[in-house]
């Protein structure tokens, strides 16, 4: 099987603080990898990484390689071009100031799309994807930003996907989401696996052991450890640490 994305020895500095230690792992087309791990073990930093929206940061340094499809990402000229094939969810959602219907069109748009008919196929779909639809689909002219909370991540989701993105990175997406509406999403991510790759940092443990197809378990910027997820959560993990975490153990 070719790797989606493979990350050889990668090591990220903010300033002196060294956030992750040579991680060095490879992401598979097409499935769910859970990254797990409790705070500041450089879960963000690592999707950061990925999609290169770490640059926005100041006094980062970067080493090791990153490659999606074989290809460096750094050698990439086209930034936002890279940014649409892997698309970012975020913990909290941050809608645009702008209709629900053109918070979706606006990334199709952007990219120079001018045909109502497809715009309006495209944001239908999305909103199907991300199971929002049936729920606005009579008031896609209302503000994004009055929607639930649930909603408006259920939207971000959307206007990732509007991207039609290769890789779809989630960022503990159900911190502000109550639990119905989690599952709801998930059910999408079962969906959308099929069509693309997804990494999800969740602290959930147990939505990853729900949702991932593999689990690599972080802590303090190093890989502790990446498997299958049904041996991620046995009671033989290759390293104790793995266990005493997903046990809740510590974290």
């Amino acid at each position: 099987m070719e790797n989606k994305i493979e990350i050889s020895d990668l090591k990220v500095f903010y300033g002196d603080v060294q956030a992750l230690n040579g991680i060095s792992l490879n992401v598979y087309p097409n499935e769910i990898l859970g990254i797990i791990g409790p705070a500041q073990s450089g879960k963000t930093t690592l999707l950061k990484v990925i999609n290169r929206t770490l640059e926005f940061n100041q006094d980062i340094s970067v080493e090791g390689t990153v490659k999606l499809d074989g290809e460096d990402i750094n050698s990439i000229s086209d930034v936002y071009g890279l940014r649409r094939r892997i698309g970012m969810v975020l913990p909290l959602p941050v809608g645009l100031p702008l209709s629900i219907y053109d918070n979706v069109a606006f990334a199709p748009r952007t990219a120079g799309l001018r045909n109502k008919a497809e715009i309006d196929e495209i944001v239908e779909r999305c909103l199907q994807q991300a199971a929002l639809w049936d729920e606005v689909k009579d008031r896609l002219d209302s503000l994004g930003t009055k929607l639930s909370g649930g909603q408006q991540q259920r939207l971000t989701i959307a206007r990732a996907l509007s991207h039609q993105p290769e890789v779809l990175c989630l960022d503990e997406f159900s911190i502000a989401v109550d639990p119905i509406t989690t599952m709801r999403i998930e059910d999408v991510l079962k969906t959308l696996k099929n069509d693309m790759t997804i990494l999800l940092v969740t602290n959930l443990v147990q939505q990853a052991k729900r949702l991932a197809n593999r689990t690599a378990f972080m802590l303090n910027g190093d890989l502790i450890e990446i498997d299958e997820t049904d041996v991620i959560f046995s009671d033989n993990p290759t390293q104790q640490s793995t266990y005493d975490y997903v046990n809740g153990n510590f974290g």
